[in-house]
């Protein structure tokens, strides 16, 4: 498993070094262009170089016997792991000229560090450019003849399947995956896979008519083919099938999908049903099976998955996280696959998640870091958090209507209102406000939280009398108030404010609240402890029929007509603000 990947002047990491645990997935995660697929390339490209070392320079080619030998020379139309406009790419801001520290011109490094049962072991690769031709060489490495260097595969988002895929070799395989189009080699991968099957089952089976019961079970759990196959079976009710392919007679590989009602290992398929070319399957479909096709193939140590979870549903890509950890555990494999996903992320172990910023990179330690991830929080493109950075002060509230109806009742009542408040629109619970705001806290302490929401459904009886909520306890300076009445519309419907909001007779209106709700609005409607028809009725529906703003309600009101609920949180928020 690679423990340690360090990077000195490629892409945009100038200087920066790595370390992941040995767990079989590792999450990378983080907003865009923070380096999460810079890493995966680069270990892409280590992979490259490892090979292009092997067929160049033979067996002895990165052994620590290695070290100090001249480096050997590729042309740009070589280069395969990762498609980029010109190799001046790799270099950080495209600087490969050498400084005053690279005296002989190698000046893009990639180090990989890895245990080998009880040694660490490493291999570091150096690269130069000049005049479009690409220089490598070993520069360090403890490697002795025998060791085992992991192997690597980096896996795009899938695209490039045609409906014609000739049998191509391990070279312009490399450069089609470097070219993002993983579908065009994917029937090539699954016939490899196929008759590697077909041989280890001859041979299992022998003289004999069939394979014996426990050779076959060994077979089916430890396969790459077989393995593949059960997951069809398991996730889609669905089989490959392979079309026979001699070199010396066949142009193109032929995968078809076969669909039925599958039964332990036995697939039946449905009546009448035909099987169809691979191609003409879903983006989500093909888009799994390519994950699994690398992910069961053995001779790959370390998958490289630069979000897999395109194209997939929800509900699959979890499902594909858990197959992907039971298949890399049993497998003995490592992977590390960069997402967006929130569905793969909220669900998976904190720990798991490596988050990649500019700033620096990590492991997440604690629950709440996730959280904050999910939220943006972290994220080197977030204007939210810079103003947070002046203000110091976060108004969690549902929406953006909720902010406007509070301006205008602090404009009705003749109160300032503090534009220091950044509002962060969030539907979730106290408890899951809380856990943002510890994680805003991580990354600008001394951060103060006002958070304010509808009471909904909820029974009147969690709402203490200062509208705190029972049984929450607040962290440090965050302070959490829920509505008294159903949601804040509640405190709007008064005849007269609504009337003249709505162009009508208050008559209108009065008449309406009765019959059509079943309410009178008296004296009491201002007061915290109102009526309970008051306090429970959905008041959203009343302003939406008479086709009103919420902030226009309230900016009809008067002062001494605004319900003290509003008043107190208004006061309790300018106290906060001073």
């Amino acid at each position: 498993m690679i423990k340690r990947v360090q990077f000195t002047r490629f892409k945009q990491f100038s200087q920066a070094s790595f370390d992941f645990n040995p767990s079989s997935v590792t999450f990378l995660a983080g907003g865009n262009n923070s380096g999460k697929s810079s890493i995966l390339h680069g270990l892409a490209v280590w992979e490259f170089c490892k090979i292009a070392s092997l067929m160049e320079r033979g067996e002895d080619a990165f052994l620590a016997v290695a070290e100090g030998r001249q480096g050997f020379g590729l042309g740009d139309d070589e280069f395969s792991p990762i498609n980029l406009p010109s190799l001046k790419h790799l270099w950080t801001n495209l600087r490969t000229a050498k400084g005053e520290t690279d005296p002989d011109g190698y000046t893009l490094k990639i180090r990989c560090e890895w245990d080998d049962q009880t040694e660490e072991k490493h291999l570091e690769f150096a690269l130069s450019l000049a005049n479009d031709r690409l220089f490598i060489k070993p520069i360090s490495s403890n490697l002795q003849a025998g060791d085992r260097v992991p192997s690597v595969a980096l896996l795009p988002p899938f695209a490039g399947i045609s409906a014609r895929e000739a049998r191509i070799v391990g070279a312009l395989r490399r450069r089609r995956i470097g070219e993002g189009l993983a579908g065009a080699i994917l029937r090539n991968l699954l016939l490899d896979m196929h008759q590697a099957n077909l041989r280890e089952r001859e041979r299992l089976r022998g003289d004999r008519s069939k394979i014996s019961d426990s050779d076959l079970k060994r077979l089916r759990e430890t396969d790459p083919w077989e393995l593949l196959q059960d997951a069809l079976r398991r996730t889609f009710s669905a089989e490959l099938i392979i079309g026979d392919f001699r070199e010396e007679y066949h142009s193109y590989i032929n995968v078809q999908v076969a669909k039925g009602d599958v039964e332990g290992y036995k697939l039946t398929r449905w009546p009448k049903y035909n099987p169809k070319d691979l191609m003409v399957e879903g983006s989500g479909f093909l888009q799994w099976l390519s994950v699994f096709t690398l992910a069961t193939a053995d001779d790959v140590d370390v998958l490289l998955l630069d979000e897999p979870d395109a194209h997939l549903h929800p509900t699959l890509q979890a499902q594909m996280v858990e197959q992907l950890e039971a298949l890399a555990r049993r497998k003995n494999k490592q992977v590390f696959l960069a997402t967006h996903s929130s569905e793969i992320l909220k669900t998976v172990d904190h720990q798991k998640i490596f988050q990649v910023r500019k700033s620096g990179a990590g492991y997440l330690q604690e629950d709440h870091q996730k959280v904050g991830l999910l939220a943006g929080i972290g994220s080197d493109y977030a204007p939210k958090l810079d103003r947070v950075r002046k203000t110091k002060k976060i108004l969690f509230i549902e929406g953006s209507s909720d902010l406007s109806t509070l301006k205008k009742f602090a404009e009705v009542l003749g109160m300032d209102w503090n534009e220091d408040w950044v509002p962060w629109y969030s539907t979730s619970s106290h408890r899951d406000r809380s856990h943002v705001f510890r994680a805003i806290v991580d990354e600008v302490p001394g951060v103060t939280a006002y958070s304010l929401r509808d009471r909904d459904d909820e029974i009147l009886a969690t709402i203490g009398p200062n509208l705190e909520e029972k049984g929450f306890k607040s962290p440090p300076n965050f302070t959490a108030r829920k509505w008294r009445r159903r949601y804040i519309e509640g405190y709007l419907i008064y005849p007269r404010a609504l009337a003249e909001a709505a162009n009508m007779p208050i008559e209108d209106v009065v008449a309406m609240l009765r019959d059509d709700y079943g309410i009178a609005i008296g004296e009491t409607f201002r007061n915290a402890i109102a009526p309970t028809a008051i306090l429970d009725m959905r008041a959203k529906e009343v302003i939406k029929k008479l086709n009103v703003s919420a902030a226009e309600v309230a900016s009809c009101f008067r002062p001494d007509e605004v319900c003290e609920d509003i008043t107190s949180v208004l006061k309790e928020l300018n106290s906060y603000a001073e």
